[in-house]
């Protein structure tokens, strides 16, 4: 027997102890694993420490050594996450919907966990956390295969998950975490569909699509984030200035960071000068259309393929447009189906861009950025999944349910 099977056989047994287990026991042990991350933040740090220095060493991107940094800060954010967990109402049990047939049966529609969740992410060890939690209070046992590039801190938070666990009464086995960094054990991970009941892949357009191809698992796609921002003619320049400069540089690494423009072109020569000016300070290089570079001498030409490119670092592709319905266009061509926002005081406008724009999230004048389970009150997120079946958006406790019919009868036969 291998350790997958090893693994998905524990997740089994665990997921059967974590759907008997009451909303009271589930809360009582996110809040003690809560407590054991702050009290072992020191050791997280130490364990992240060892994956940054290998990050640099191998000439990582400065935006993907962002996404797999450790702070204390960002330790507890991870704490908070599961104590917001807690205070948000438990969705399994809950009777979605009640009706009877005219033979007498009584039909109820009850909310249920997945099973065995595997998730499958790249860099992010915020991920471990918010992945357990979100699973746990929902009744699912969870399969981890975090990156390599992660493994010495996801290592160092599934330890400190399994043993807030173990204080708590509850099997450890809630969370395990796959250690082998051989791409042949991902692949099979893949393929156990007879353990797991949902395949949840996190990261870049490569593992997402690879998951995506060779899974016999079910799978929700997280996409990549090329999100834009459409600058109406319409629209307050300050408000644009400041969000436009949020959600490019705030944290470049993200999924929900802004990396295209489009710029309506009669506002072109009062906006790009003052973007321009609040951007210089972060070192983001510009990239834009022909009307663009006739304000901005110094932009560099965007290509084609900057307009369909997450950039992921201080680089942002600019676009010109004669109206709303061409921004709209533009924006459904080459976005990723992730977040995008209009900047306008036009009502009329707005709504066109809000019913127009092919995306999960679409934002008035607001920063892509909150596209994001905490921010949007879930506690935390499993992934913000680009698709529509099932889930679309930050996927918080609901999205990771599924559910069953409860018929009542008494002596009922089908003629």
């Amino acid at each position: 027997m291998t350790d997958l099977n090893l693994m998905g056989e524990k997740a089994v047994v665990a997921k059967y102890i974590l759907q008997a287990a009451s909303t009271e026991e589930k809360n009582a042990a996110l809040l003690k694993v809560a407590e054991k991350l702050l009290a072992n933040t020191e050791a997280i740090l130490d364990a992240n420490a060892l994956d940054i220095k290998a990050g640099e060493e191998n000439g990582m991107h400065p935006g993907l050594i962002d996404r797999l940094r450790l702070t204390k800060d960002r330790i507890e954010a991870m704490a908070e996450g599961l104590r917001q967990i807690v205070t948000l109402p438990d969705p399994i049990g809950e009777v979605m919907e009640e009706f009877d047939r005219p033979n007498g049966l009584q039909i109820e529609k009850r909310r249920v966990p997945m099973g065995v969740i595997g998730i499958i992410y790249e860099s992010r060890p915020n991920v471990t956390v918010d992945a357990f939690g979100l699973c746990f209070k929902t009744g699912n046992a969870v399969i981890l295969k975090g990156g390599s590039d992660a493994l010495n801190s996801n290592k160092a938070i599934t330890a400190v998950i399994r043993e807030g666990l173990a204080e708590s009464g509850i099997t450890e086995d809630a969370v395990q975490l796959i250690t082998s960094t051989d791409r042949a054990v991902t692949a099979s991970f893949m393929k156990m569909n007879h353990y797991v009941d949902l395949l949840i892949p996190r990261g870049g357009a490569g593992l997402i699509r690879s998951v995506v191809e060779n899974s016999t698992i079910p799978v929700i796609e997280t996409g990549t984030g090329n999100c834009h921002i459409y600058i109406d003619k319409e629209a307050n320049l300050t408000n644009a200035v400041n969000i436009i400069t949020n959600a490019k540089t705030q944290r470049i690494g993200v999924c929900n960071a802004c990396e295209s423009l489009v710029v309506h072109e009669d506002i072109r020569e009062a906006f790009l000068p003052e973007l321009a000016k609040a951007l210089k300070p972060h070192n983001v290089e510009m990239r834009g259309d022909e009307k663009v570079c006739e304000v901005l001498t110094d932009c560099v030409v965007a290509t084609e393929e900057d307009y369909g490119k997450e950039y992921l670092d201080y680089i942002i592709s600019m676009k010109t447009v004669s109206c709303v319905e061409e921004a709209i266009a533009h924006i459904n061509k080459y976005n990723t189906k992730h977040s995008e926002a209009i900047i306008t005081e036009n009502k009329e406008t707005a709504e066109k861009f809000l019913n127009g724009v092919d995306a999960a999230c679409v934002y008035v004048n607001a920063s892509t950025r909150f596209t994001d389970g905490f921010e949007f009150g879930f506690g935390a997120e499993i992934g913000i999944s680009t698709q529509k079946l099932h889930a679309r958006g930050p996927m918080g406790l609901k999205e990771l349910t599924s559910y069953k019919y409860a018929i009542r009868g008494n002596g009922q036969v089908r003629g």
